[in-house]
């Protein structure tokens, strides 16, 4: 079975960049839609970002739209998210997920990584 563990997360000032990635381990496959989706303390998660299995292009909540990028390297097993200028919004905890299909909804992903902590201050 296939296990995403997220990392890259950190503390940083608003402006500032941080590139998480999402390895996969285990029989993996890159025949899934790779996204990202955050929650923040008090909230629900929500999307962030979503690329296919072959790395067309991708779509993004429209919070994050020209902010971050989500990339895969199917050879490295590996999906990331480039975060840049962030905002004390973005505080939240990243998630990573693989699904069939290339949706934006939670409920379309049935493999979910740990999460990694993004904190931006002011």
């Amino acid at each position: 079975q296939v296990q995403l563990v997220e990392s890259g997360g950190g503390l940083v000032q608003a402006g500032a960049s941080l590139r998480l990635s999402c390895a996969a381990s285990g029989r993996t496959s890159s025949n899934y839609a790779m996204a990202w989706f955050r929650q923040a303390p008090g909230k629900e998660r929500e999307f962030v970002a979503v690329i296919s299995w072959s790395g067309g292009t991708p779509t993004y909540a429209n919070s994050v739209k020209g902010r971050f990028t989500i990339s895969r390297d199917n050879a490295k097993n590996t999906v990331y998210l480039q975060m840049n200028s962030l905002r004390p919004e973005d505080t939240a905890v990243y998630y990573c997920a693989g699904g069939g299909v290339e949706a934006t909804h939670m409920k379309y992903f049935g493999l979910w990584g740990q999460g990694t902590q993004v904190t931006v201050s002011s």
